[in-house]
């Protein structure tokens, strides 16, 4: 730079020498250690979660970053419907782009944007999943956190002080029933798997075969004194 393109206060300073010029300090990327200077120089897998101007609904996002490029989207989204058509489209936005790139585009929902954001912060300060995991993880690891049927991991209960909670949507599934014990205190509950029910069906199994063999149990449910169905009981 000239000193032309400097204040005229800058202009009438004598030059002192630099000292201390050690570049960055390393962090941690896919078991290196790298000193980023560039945005190439970023890889990693991780999550983080964001949330809309009203708060009404949330996203959790997953990216797999190598040499800068995000490679792998998982964009999950909960408590707006709008959001499901955001993260159809954030999910064609962001592959193939520069980490930089994705944190000045617009993805469509602020939930997504602020995932997008809180992921930017942790990716290039080294916070990631694959910090200290030789090559990181390979481009379809988003995946795996789906389990088998490939559906998110949610969990959905009411409650209310004048009739208590009700579990609707667990790790396991669709809540069909939950049981009670002679205090009227949930003991357990049965379940459908609907993600294994799905494959099932698309495979060729009549769906009544397809829901009774994929129903399962959780708890003391078996021990039940009653069993409602939480969505109408």
């Amino acid at each position: 730079m000239s000193c032309a393109e400097c204040s005229h206060e800058v202009q009438r300073m004598c030059c002192v020498a630099k000292g201390a010029n050690h570049g960055p300090a390393p962090i941690p990327e896919e078991g290196k250690w790298v000193k980023s200077k560039q945005i190439t120089d970023i890889s990693g897998l991780t999550h983080g979660v964001g949330w809309c101007a009203p708060q009404q609904g949330a996203c959790k996002l997953t990216l797999n970053v190598k040499e800068g490029i995000i490679e792998e989207a998982l964009v999950e989204t909960l408590g707006c419907s709008g959001m499901t058509h955001s993260a159809a489209m954030a999910a064609e936005i962001l592959p193939g782009k520069t980490l930089l790139e994705a944190l000045n585009s617009d993805l469509v929902c602020d939930a997504i944007n602020v995932a997008m954001r809180e992921l930017f912060s942790q990716i290039v300060y080294g916070r990631t999943q694959t910090a200290f995991s030789e090559n990181g993880l390979p481009i379809g690891a988003g995946l795996e956190d789906l389990g088998k049927g490939l559906r998110s991991q949610v969990g959905t209960m009411f409650s209310s002080k004048i009739k208590g909670p009700r579990y609707l949507e667990m790790a396991e599934g669709y809540i069909l029933e939950i049981g009670l014990d002679e205090n009227n205190e949930i003991i357990g509950y049965k379940f459908i798997h609907l993600g294994k029910m799905m494959d099932a069906i698309k495979k060729g199994m009549d769906p009544k075969e397809a829901f009774e063999k994929n129903i399962g149990t959780y708890g003391r449910f078996a021990d039940a004194v009653k069993t409602i169905d939480p969505r109408q009981e």
